[in-house]
């Protein structure tokens, strides 16, 4: 089967969290697994992590585990009857002091600062979007409002406000204490949702560093990019972070749907050009919930993500809680390797105009560019942080990256990087003799075998991290 650059990043529910579903995910092409914060109890997190780590041990691949912290809880309360049905020009009360459950006239809010934060002739859209209300007067702890779009509303949906606006931190007392539950099993990755500023994204990886430090592990930072305020401090945000998550659902609800595929573009396009991850989100494969195959317009939507160089694609409630989670992956994973079969590469184009002050990255393009050009059969890069293997990742080359750590930690890591399969080899201090070990390694393989031609990279004196300085171009006796 031809291999695939694109990662697939699949969520674990109660669809895939069996020992041998999720082994048979992973064996399919999952990636990273994410773990959402906004369900369940630590304990949970503390299983599935370790369930995770076991199937893909018996799946013989390293994956990345991603905590998907929740956020801060913009939603209405709950209703006596778990729903009400809304219709339009009614008046709606959404009301921060109430404390009995919600009827068909009122609901209490779990975001008590939204009478504070909103003023008459606002629009606030629920449930992602389904219902729109119309603020008329704010008194006291009320919100009055008229349904302009009604249907059905249930617990706690969410609350946007159109063009954005409501100041609720990112960070919860729930998420600091999430964090602490993530860094227990080192988790690879922490998802950070509604970030507005490079601030918030700062003070989750200082608050992940504490917690980890006694593990001696750093996790990737992830923001998720669904805040209409984050929108003009992109570039702040993606500096403060290891990553992007391009987060359709509530992005779309307040910046409206027909802005959202050109801001996925351009994400995806600042993220490779600042040397950062980016997973494109949310309903990619929505249908599949219900129904064994996608529909055209979803294989359209994943695929374009693939060509826009996405690092990754994501499914949620498709693997979480869908009917064929298994299906879902396999159906994905082939959209992605059709899409990636069409890419152009424009390597050439790439470093027209660039110059690079760093050592260790000038041997990372140089790799790329002479590998492509002699129609090397691999790059092989030997690293111990993955930074190089992450410059690399960044260019289109149809070239297969092979990282070689001796770091479990780089490796989960580099699970989430475009092109880039990476493998665990403890690395020898003698320089000839880490190259021989890597060459086994991958005619054991069966990377490589006699007469291919391969570029590798690695640092002299061996294991210096950020040490990168030499490019050996050999070919297989």
């Amino acid at each position: 089967m031809a291999r695939r650059a694109t990662k697939i990043v699949a969520t674990l529910g109660p669809a895939s969290s069996d020992p041998v579903m999720l082994e048979q995910m992973i064996r399919a092409g999952v990636n990273v697994v994410r773990l959402n914060f906004s369900h369940g109890k630590a304990q949970d997190h503390i299983d599935r992590a370790r369930m995770v780590r076991e199937a893909a041990q018996r799946a013989g691949r390293e994956v990345a585990i991603m905590a998907d912290l929740q956020g801060p809880k913009i939603r209405v309360g709950k209703f006596a009857e778990n729903k009400i049905f809304l219709e339009p020009g009614q008046r709606f009360v959404l009301d921060a002091a109430r404390t009995e459950l919600g009827d068909i006239h009122a609901v209490g809010l779990d975001y008590k600062s939204l009478p504070q934060e909103v003023k008459a002739g606002d629009i606030l859209l629920l449930n992602d979007g389904l219902i729109v209300l119309t603020v008329d007067e704010v008194a006291g702890s009320q919100v009055i409002t008229t349904v302009k779009l009604g249907g059905e509303l249930s617990n706690n949906k969410g609350i946007n406000k159109q063009g954005g606006g409501l100041t609720a931190p990112a960070l919860t007392a729930k998420d600091m204490e999430d964090i602490r539950t993530a860094m227990s099993f080192q988790a690879d990755y922490v998802a950070v949702s509604f970030p507005k500023n490079a601030t918030d994204m700062e003070m989750a990886r200082q608050l992940c560093n504490v917690a980890a430090a006694e593990f001696n592990h750093k996790p990737g930072m992830i923001a998720k990019i669904e805040r209409a305020e984050a929108i003009p401090r992109l570039q702040e945000i993606l500096l403060a972070s290891d990553g992007i998550m391009v987060a359709r659902g509530d992005l779309a609800v307040e910046v409206g749907n027909a802005t959202v595929p050109a801001l996925q573009k351009r994400m995806i396009r600042m993220a490779r050009e600042h040397d950062k991850v980016v997973i494109t989100a949310t309903q990619m494969m929505e249908s599949m919930i219900t129904n064994p195959v996608p529909t055209r317009a979803e294989v359209s939507d994943v695929a374009n993500a693939v060509l826009d160089g996405t690092d990754a694609v994501m499914l949620s409630a498709e693997t979480a809680s869908g009917k064929f989670p298994l299906e879902t992956v396999i159906e994905m994973a082939n959209i992605c390797r059709e899409a990636e079969s069409s890419e152009q590469v424009q390597l050439d184009a790439d470093f027209t105009g660039k110059t690079f002050e760093r050592i260790d990255q000038s041997i990372a393009m140089g790799a790329l560019f002479t590998a492509f050009h002699m129609g090397a059969k691999a790059i092989v890069a030997l690293t111990d942080s993955g930074s190089t293997a992450l410059w690399m990742s960044r260019h289109r080359i149809h070239v297969p990256i092979y990282a070689l750590t001796p770091k479990v930690a780089t490796q989960r890591r580099m699970a989430l990087y475009r092109n880039v399969r990476p493998l665990l080899m403890s690395t020898s201090s003698d320089r000839d003799t880490a190259l021989a070990d890597a060459e086994n390694h991958l005619k054991t393989r069966g990377i490589v075998q006699s007469g291919d031609i391969y570029a590798i990279t690695c640092g002299e004196p061996m294991g210096a991290p950020g040490g990168t300085n030499m490019l050996k171009i050999c070919k297989v006796s």
